[in-house]
């Protein structure tokens, strides 16, 4: 057993909210087989710094993290066999795996840590803040990795999962930056399954890796990716057997599916990712900086009807950016703002931006994170804005535009985003609404442009705090203040669609669910 010293602060999601299509198969695996999975395509292979979700759902089964947690998110060993942490929260020594290698031969060592850490950090819109606080990785022997921080870090081990902190190899980063980008589309690992091809628009394949350390394992010989990013075309490819699993499938479907025959179809709420859709305004906008617009927006909304119309009722309105999946954080005192159009009418007469003779207020642009379900959310919001007097145009483009657009150019009105707000609110939550990054067009990080002298306080005091109440508090405070000012509107809590044939098993593995490693999956012959 790993010899673990439990980190002051890191607290237990309730189980109730371990939602995944667990499997209670104890049968005997079957050895070989393809297991075939559908969904859109990513813009990388690896998530070291890219931490869209499919990237993430395939990184993790190329190239693996220092630990995975079990279905209580107590950690595991991976890549580290043993960890301690010291007392004053500043130091964590990791006892790496002997006989690691690379999927190119090469061995696996402390160093490839050491590098990947600090990369994460420089790269990845995470890593900013995860390790913010990373001094150093010392690294007295080959299989023997300390991260010494500056300060503490409540939240790191959660971090160390495959999908969320990736380890890379150093020696082909150290070929320079063509190698380094060739690596995010044909990635080098140690992860139970190796790249073979990837057919752009197209199909991606994994093979099985005869050397992974762990022996016997994988069972599959074989996770072939297709490509698709209409629902109708995944629950088809789900139905005919074309396709095995799939976290891509529409709520609406998951509703059809339910009791079919030869698919397993659920609503799962993930307790690593904790995804929300949420609205994010441009303050520097001439109607939406003024607060009264953005709580009449908020009024004219019903969260309600969006749940039902477009989530099937399966998600969870939210009266703040941090969902309930992550108690104790969450301040279940915050309702959702009321579906009152009087009072959005209100609110936008009070701003100075009165309905004109065709009974308009003032023109906007809308943008969305390029899926269909987005899509819908935003065509609602354009509908229900109309109602108020507020003409939204409702704008599509692909992903690469879309980042470019909000985060770089600055160049949007409002816009739709599913968010993750993670297995901690100092990592999924504060990029929301930390200001220390403006100015630096890093996607995924407070897109609003956000900036309050108290909430950075409080976010800075929180990400260090290592007793629970304290910690607690600092949350609902920033919580409140949030909801009042309101750069993000917070929506729903989503679930995502997951199915799977009947024929295929243990494809979910603890708390990281999709982003597990598939080296425990198996299907029938």
């Amino acid at each position: 057993m790993p010899k673990i010293r439990p980190l002051l602060g890191l607290l237990v999601l309730p189980l109730a909210f371990l939602i995944h299509p667990a499997s209670a198969d104890q049968r005997e695996p079957t050895r070989g087989g393809t297991l075939t999975v559908i969904g859109a395509e990513p813009p990388s292979l690896l998530s070291l710094a890219n931490i869209t979700l499919g990237t993430r759902d395939i990184s993790a089964k190329i190239t693996e993290g220092l630990l995975t947690f079990d279905d209580n998110f107590a950690p595991q060993p991976l890549l580290a066999t043993s960890w301690q942490v010291s007392k004053d929260g500043l130091r964590y020594t990791f006892t790496l795996r002997s006989g690691v290698q690379w999927h190119d031969g090469k061995t696996f060592s402390a160093a490839d840590v050491a590098y990947s850490l600090q990369e994460i950090k420089r790269v990845n819109p995470r890593g900013r803040t995860t390790f913010t606080s990373l001094q150093r990785v010392e690294t007295p022997d080959p299989l023997t990795a300390v991260i010494v921080l500056s300060s503490p870090a409540p939240y790191l081990l959660r971090a160390l999962s495959s999908a969320e902190t990736p380890i890379v190899p150093k020696h082909i980063y150290e070929q320079g930056a063509d190698a380094a980008a060739q690596n995010g589309n044909a990635p080098i690992g140690t992860g139970p399954f190796r790249f073979k091809q990837w057919v752009r628009g197209a199909y991606m394949q994994l093979e099985r890796n005869p050397n992974y350390w762990d022996h016997g394992k994988p069972y599959l010989d074989a996770v072939n990716y297709r490509f698709a990013s209409d629902p109708s075309a995944v629950a088809a490819a789900l139905e005919t057997g074309a396709a095995d699993f799939s976290t891509s499938l529409s709520l609406n479907d998951v509703a059809r599916l339910r009791d079919h025959p030869k698919v397993k179809a659920e609503p799962a709420f993930s307790p690593y990712l904790n995804n929300i859709t949420a609205i994010e305004f441009n303050l520097k906008n001439i109607f939406l900086s003024d607060v009264r617009v953005r709580q009449g927006i908020a009024h004219a909304i019903d969260q309600n009807f969006l749940n039902k119309a477009i989530y099937q009722g399966y998600a969870q309105p939210l009266g703040t950016p941090i969902p309930s999946g992550l108690s104790p954080f969450h301040d279940a005192s915050l309702r959702p703002y009321a579906y009152d159009l009087a009072a959005a009418n209100r609110l936008l007469d009070d701003a100075g931006f009165k309905k004109g003779a065709d009974g308009k207020r003032f023109a906007v642009t809308l943008d969305y994170f390029p899926t269909a379900t987005l899509k819908q959310v935003a065509e609602y919001v354009k509908a229900a804005l109309s109602r108020v007097g507020i003409q939204v145009t409702v704008r599509s483009q692909d992903l690469g535009v879309f980042i470019q657009r909000v985060y770089t150019k600055r160049d949007f009105d409002f816009e739709i985003n599913g968010v993750g707000t993670l297995f901690d609110p100092t990592i999924g939550v504060q990029r929301l609404y930390s200001s220390k990054d403006l100015g630096k067009g890093i996607a995924f990080v407070n897109a609003a442009g956000y900036a309050n002298a108290e909430v950075d306080q409080l976010l800075e005091q929180a990400a260090i705090e290592q007793v629970p109440a304290r910690r607690i508090e600092q949350f609902n405070r920033i919580q409140r203040i949030v909801m009042t000012d309101l750069p993000l509107l917070p929506l729903v809590a989503i679930p995502r669609g997951n199915a799977s044939s009947r024929r295929a098993h243990a494809i979910h593995s603890g708390v990281e669910g999709s982003s597990g490693s598939l080296a425990s999956a198996w299907v029938e012959q």
